[in-house]
Parts: structure tokens; sequence; C-alpha cells
């Protein structure tokens, strides 16, 4: 049974999932219809930090452009244009096992496109969510579901896996920003 989080919480990923390597990090979203207003363009992100809190280089920030990392652990699935139906919007599968030594943290952020030229920020988002699953017998293992107003952010980080002793965990993040994904690019690179 999925363990549903709160802001902040942080949850041992392989405490009930011993042996888990491979994981599906699902992101999704609805937007309030804005009629005569411009679609909205939601992206997922994934910073591979290391231990001084920056990226490691170029390729690894994952996102619809560049979606594998070097080492092969990360994979971005690909853009959804329009965040239309139920479920996973944009969804990133990753093998703990292959990520890089050098990697401490990932970072999951949600971006708007174009944000600024076309008025939008996340108070126009609703049903936002992450989750982790497993792929091998697609469990789902916890699922964050942010419940607050980010009504001038246009950036969001959802959550981030980080290794403590040695131990994969994840913590429910919800931490808006403005400016946009290139706010993080500037924090983290």
């Amino acid at each position: 049974m999925a363990i549903s989080l709160v802001k902040g919480q942080r949850v041992q990923l392989g405490k009930d999932n011993p042996g888990l390597q491979k994981i599906g990090v699902g992101l999704g979203w609805d937007t309030n219809e804005s009629p005569g207003g411009h679609d909205f363009d939601l992206d997922a992100s994934v910073f591979m930090l290391g231990s001084n809190g920056k990226i490691l280089s170029d390729h690894h920030f994952i996102f619809y452009n560049n979606t594998d990392s070097p080492d092969g652990a990360v994979h971005h699935t690909g853009d959804n244009l329009t965040g239309e139906g139920d479920g996973d919007d944009e969804l990133v599968n990753i093998d703990l096992s292959k990520v890089d030594a050098g990697v401490a943290e990932l970072l999951f952020v949600v971006t708007i496109h174009d944000a600024d030229e076309r008025k939008q920020n996340f108070g126009q988002v609703r049903n936002s969510f992450i989750r982790i699953f497993n792929q091998v017998n697609d469990e789902e293992i916890l699922m964050y579901e942010l419940d607050e107003d980010f009504s001038i952010e246009t950036a969001i980080t959802f959550g981030r896996l980080y290794k403590k002793q040695n131990e994969w965990r994840f913590e429910a993040s919800g931490v808006g920003k403005t400016g946009g994904l290139q706010a993080y690019l500037n924090d983290y690179s």
C-alpha cells in the first residue's frame, strides 16, 4: 500500500521494498481552463546534484531535450505538451543501482514553459502530484499531492531523492520559485 506524504515528510525507499532498484517517478497536474488564454505547457526536469548541491555537468540536467543521464540511470520519457488526461503527465525512469556515485541527490522540478510571456503561474494549476512506483511490479510506493496555492510561482520542486547512510530516501518538497527554469539553473549550476 502506497504511503501518502505531506509536505516535508521523508521516507526511506528500501525499508518496505528491500532490493528496490528500478523505480518510476510520475509527475502529474491539471490546468485551469482559460478562455482566450494560452495553452499551458508544463515540463518536468531532474537535476542530478553532487554533494556540493550543484549539477555535476550539463549532461546531468535531465529534461525533454536531454532525456538520458550519462550513467544510464535516469531516463525522461518525453515532453507531454498538453497535460491532458488522468494519471502521470510526465514520467522519469530510474535505475538506482546505476546512479553515478558522485550523485548525492535527484531534484524533481516542474516549470511552466514561457510562463511570463503567457502570464501563467502555478495558481492556475491544480491536482499536482509526484509519485514513485516499483517498475518491477508497478506497485505504487508513495504519493505526494501538492495542495498549496502557488499564486505567483512559475516553478516548483515537487520532491527529491537523496542518499543518506547509503540508502535512497525521498522528501516531499512542494517549494515554489519565481523565475521559472532559469532560476533553478542559476541556483544549481
